[in-house]
């Protein structure tokens, strides 16, 4: 039996941000930057591999590159059953095909998004989150407080990839898009300024933001930890390991997540 676009287009979306891939100038400062930050940083493909401790999953890649950083393309994560849809779906709306980037796997469905951004739609497993991430609280203590010594503290170590920030000339043409195309749906927003995106097969508040700016780019990466301790304590060891640039602890309006933002070399 055969599916008509009309038949599946109601509840076709992506489901996770399968794989970020971005170029930096000096991939062993980025080692270093990643490492410190709590990810299991490999090499693979003559690149920086991200994965997260405990976790199968390759986040993100970083490449080689000859000028500044830049985001080179995002690969999205759909069911298998889906793609299909999907590539009816990219005819239907006239969006334009690509080829894959050199240092890219060619499968799946490439296609140029808001700003000229590469994306990639690739059957793969959900790895957003299906439900709220997990909450640790410190235990209390009458005599030393909540907090364990420093001596004592662990590393903080991200759980998973929460959400990429990117920039767009156009926030409402660009969320268009994502609704429309990959079927994303509104969480927030203010103005024509920024957008908050998640997926209706589950995700954090946002799998995807938009802020406003002159072109494509990205703007940060997010990773869940599980407690405000581990956010406090991540900022401790980005900063003794020469990272103490950035904004934070605090708290946002919207998502209501607590956050620390650490400024990379570039």
């Amino acid at each position: 039996m055969t599916s008509t676009l009309n038949d599946c287009v109601n509840c076709l979306a992506v489901h996770s941000i399968d794989e970020f891939v971005f170029s930096v100038p000096d991939l062993a400062q980025a080692r270093h930057f990643y490492e410190s930050f709590g990810l299991d940083v490999r090499d693979e493909e003559g690149s920086l591999a991200l994965y997260t401790f405990g976790h199968g999953h390759r986040w993100g890649r970083l490449l080689q590159g000859t000028g500044k950083k830049k985001l080179q393309w995002i690969t999205f994560g759909v069911f298998p059953e889906n793609l299909q849809c999907f590539e009816s779906l990219l005819v239907e709306r006239g969006v334009p095909r690509i080829e894959a980037p050199a240092e890219a796997d060619a499968h799946g469905l490439w296609l140029r998004g808001p700003d000229g951004l590469a994306l990639q739609l690739r059957a793969a497993a959900k790895v957003s989150p299906s439900q709220p991430s997990p909450r640790e609280f410190a235990p209390e203590s009458q005599n030393k407080g909540r907090s364990p010594s420093r001596s004592k503290a662990q590393s903080a170590r991200p759980l998973y990839l929460s959400h990429l920030l990117l920039f767009s000339a156009d926030i409402d043409e660009a969320t268009r898009f994502y609704e429309d195309v990959l079927g994303l749906r509104l969480s927030d927003k203010s103005g024509s300024v920024i957008a908050f995106l998640h997926s209706p097969h589950g995700s954090d508040h946002h799998l995807v933001a938009l802020a406003k700016s002159d072109g494509p780019g990205l703007h940060h990466t997010s990773w869940c930890v599980s407690s405000i301790d581990a956010v406090g304590m991540g900022a401790q060891q980005m900063a003794q390991a020469g990272y103490s640039e950035g904004w934070g602890i605090g708290r946002h309006v919207l998502g209501s997540n607590y956050f620390r933002y650490v400024r990379d070399t570039w």
